[in-house]
């Protein structure tokens, strides 16, 4: 009985030592995830608000299509114009624009979101494909957004 509990504190004390809740047995997993689960936090709801309004136009790649919808994947307007691009969103984009070096005149109607939903979008946005701002948008700065 003594022999049988001490196989079995030994088997658990070695498992234990294998485990990944072990400092000393851990794969770098929360430094590796450390970035991808920023990225995702900034992504999540945004995904869906960019699938059901921005997709059919940008793409599900957010590259347009270099006629009549700019793309959002390293956009240099996007980047350099954060305060039209949150407006964009928000209310609607008609006229003339330069995205990359070309010319778009083409119009995106007002989608009706919320602030909160902007900001999801454009964190979206801002963090996929190339894009890799770091700068977070938020209902307080999309509410601050006036036509």
């Amino acid at each position: 009985m003594l022999t049988t509990k001490l196989f079995l504190g030994f088997g658990v004390f070695v498992w234990g030592s294998f485990s990944f809740t072990n400092p000393f047995f851990t794969y770098n997993y929360i430094e590796l995830n450390k970035e991808t689960a920023v990225v995702s936090k900034l992504q999540s709801p945004g995904k869906e608000i960019y699938a059901d309004f921005c997709m059919q136009c940008h793409g599900a790649n957010g590259k347009g299509d270099t006629k009549n919808f700019p793309p959002l994947d390293g956009s240099d307007w996007l980047k350099s114009k954060r305060n039209q691009s949150i407006a964009a969103v928000k209310f609607g984009q008609s006229g003339e624009i330069v995205v990359n070096k070309i010319k778009y005149n083409n119009s995106m109607p007002a989608m009706g979101l919320t602030d909160q939903e902007v900001a999801d979008v454009m964190n979206y946005i801002m963090t996929s494909w190339s894009n890799k701002q770091t700068k977070v948008v938020t209902e307080k700065e999309v509410a601050a957004i006036k036509k």
